[in-house]
C-alpha cells in the first residue's frame, strides 16, 4: 500500500515539477528577449528566431528592420502574464509599455500573445512569423483550439485612459 501511494504521488509530482521548469524557461525566454530588444541588440534577438524564419531572411535583413523601427517607439517594461506549454509549443500573455514616437509621441502599450517553439531544446520566439506559428498550430490542432491566435491590441494613452489605437 505504501509503495503504490508513493508511486502514484510521483506521477502527479513528476509532470507538475517538468511543467513548472517548462513554465519557467519559456517566461525567462519572453524576458531575455524583451530586454534584447529594450537595448537593441538585435543581432542576438536573430538567433532566438525558429529555424524556419531564420531560413527566409538574412541577419542583416533581420536586424536592419529592426533597426528602422526604433524611430516610431521605445520600449520601456513589460508585464508577463499566463504562460501555457503544450510540448513543444507555448504561449504567453505579455503586455509592452513604452512611447510612440511617430505619428504624434505618447504613451503606448501592445497587448500581445508571445508564441514560442522548442527548437533543439532551446525555446525560441515566434511572434510575428504567422507561418512558422500557422504550421506549428496545425500539428498540435488540440493546442491550437485551447489558445487561438489573437491579434495583437495596440492602446494610447489620452487624458489619462488607454485608448484603442487606429493607426
Amino acid at each position: 500500500m505504501g509503495r503504490l501511494f508513493v508511486s502514484a504521488l510521483l506521477l502527479l509530482i513528476v509532470p507538475l515539477a517538468a511543467s513548472a521548469a517548462n513554465d519557467s524557461d519559456v517566461r525567462g525566454t519572453v524576458e531575455r528577449v524583451f530586454q534584447q530588444l529594450k537595448s537593441k541588440d538585435y543581432s542576438k534577438l536573430y538567433d532566438v528566431l525558429p529555424a524556419a524564419t531564420r531560413a527566409r531572411i538574412t541577419r542583416e535583413r533581420f536586424t536592419a528592420a529592426l533597426q528602422r523601427s526604433q524611430n516610431v517607439y521605445s520600449l520601456d517594461r513589460m508585464d508577463v502574464g499566463q504562460v501555457r506549454v503544450a510540448g513543444n509549443l507555448a504561449v504567453v500573455d505579455t503586455v509592452l509599455y513604452g512611447r510612440m514616437i511617430v505619428p504624434v509621441e505618447t504613451e503606448g502599450k501592445i497587448v500581445v500573445q508571445q508564441y514560442l517553439v522548442r527548437e533543439d531544446g532551446q525555446w525560441r520566439v515566434a511572434t510575428g512569423d504567422r507561418a512558422t506559428i500557422e504550421r506549428f498550430l496545425k500539428t498540435n490542432p488540440g493546442f491550437r483550439n485551447r489558445f487561438p491566435i489573437r491579434a495583437p491590441r495596440i492602446y494610447v494613452k489620452q487624458n489619462g485612459k488607454w485608448i484603442a489605437f487606429r493607426g
